[in-house]
């Protein structure tokens, strides 16, 4: 098997050199964002030229083990650990081959919204929080907190993150949607089953190099006095951003740090992320890619259910897969669920 030649390995080398000779340009590092998109993708094409050379070893090495095995000189839980890493290698570069849309190898920026039901869905949204916080530490990515908004009583109002890493968009595209908690409440003093619902959203992080065009009439920006967690020093001043984007009705916010320039520029980037979002959707909409999935993202219609009572189960209700191990999605074990969906929905 050459597993090259499915990942057109001729062409990426090619694209690879290509790349490379531009970081030798004297004004390379004129643009800074411009050089940091091109580093970006060489990293991305080395590390997808090493594992299709990984592969192809992986599996000469399976045929020798195979015949080692007939001659007595390994055994069968050698063979089979090697053919699960293989198997599990396949899997993800199916992954990456099917995420062949631009956006889906930048960074990630994910919100997080409570539904009705006061400290319940609040509770419930840091829940989810936290899992998307393990996923991350699980693929390696890094993230930056944008806005958090603490919950009156327990867990959040709103929270907003950029997640970095290869793909990150490509693959947490697949979490965006309302996801349904069922569970006998700490909240409630006579042991009641509450279904609590909060909402996922994630958009692409845009680059300096793409331009999202916004007139200075378009925004109304307000400021005001940030809340809730870490607001020990921020909610001295009015150091909170509210970005209105006029013509589309797009509301972001963001108040973490003490520096209303600051959180003015990172408002500034989920508000670019969003309109870049809408544009994609747009175009999507128009070839009728995305008339099918519409429904997904509406309040009532939860794409994933996680049942904590009266049995363990979490379920997603677009691809019908599922898992009693409630505990070990809820530490951030969910690329099942978001390779599934991406194979059966995003090959078509």
């Amino acid at each position: 098997m050459n597993c090259g030649g499915i990942f057109d390995l001729e062409s990426k080398e090619n694209k690879l050199i290509e790349l490379r000779q531009l970081t030798f340009a004297e004004d390379f590092w004129n643009d800074k964002d411009s050089a940091a998109s091109t580093l970006k993708k060489i990293s991305i094409l080395e590390k997808g030229i090493q594992t299709w050379d990984t592969l192809n070893q992986m599996h000469g090495d399976i045929g020798v083990l195979f015949e080692f095995l007939d001659e007595g000189e390994s055994t069968v839980e050698e063979v089979k650990k090697e053919i699960s890493e293989f198997s599990d290698l396949i899997r993800d570069q199916e992954l990456k081959l099917i995420l062949g849309k631009p956006e889906d190898v930048k960074n990630a920026i994910l919100t997080i919204h409570p539904g009705a039901g006061g400290t319940e869905s609040q509770d419930w949204a840091n829940m989810l929080y936290r899992m998307y916080n393990r996923w991350i530490e699980r693929k390696g990515f890094s993230q930056k907190l944008l806005d958090y908004q603490s919950g009156d009583e327990a867990g959040i109002k709103d929270v907003t993150i950029e997640i970095e890493g290869d793909y990150a968009y490509g693959q947490l595209k697949a979490e965006a949607g309302v996801h349904r908690l069922v569970r006998i409440s700490p909240f409630d003093s006579n042991n009641r089953r509450h279904k609590s619902f909060a909402s996922v959203f994630v958009y692409p992080s845009v680059e300096e190099e793409i331009k999202i065009e916004i007139g200075s009439n378009d925004l109304r920006i307000d400021t005001y006095r940030a809340s809730g967690a870490g607001g020990q020093h921020v909610n001295k001043t009015d150091s909170a951003i509210r970005i209105t984007h006029i013509p589309s009705g797009i509301v972001v916010q963001c108040q973490n740090e003490r520096s209303q320039h600051y959180n003015k520029s990172q408002a500034m980037k989920v508000l670019k992320a969003r309109l870049y979002q809408l544009e994609l959707e747009k175009e999507r909409e128009s070839a009728q890619e995305l008339a099918s999935q519409k429904k997904d993202i509406g309040w009532g219609s939860q794409i994933r259910s996680y049942v904590f009572h009266p049995y363990n189960m979490v379920k997603d209700h677009r691809t019908k897969e599922e898992t009693s191990n409630t505990q070990a999605v809820m530490d951030g074990d969910i690329d099942r669920f978001i390779q599934t969906f991406l194979m059966q929905h995003m090959s078509h």
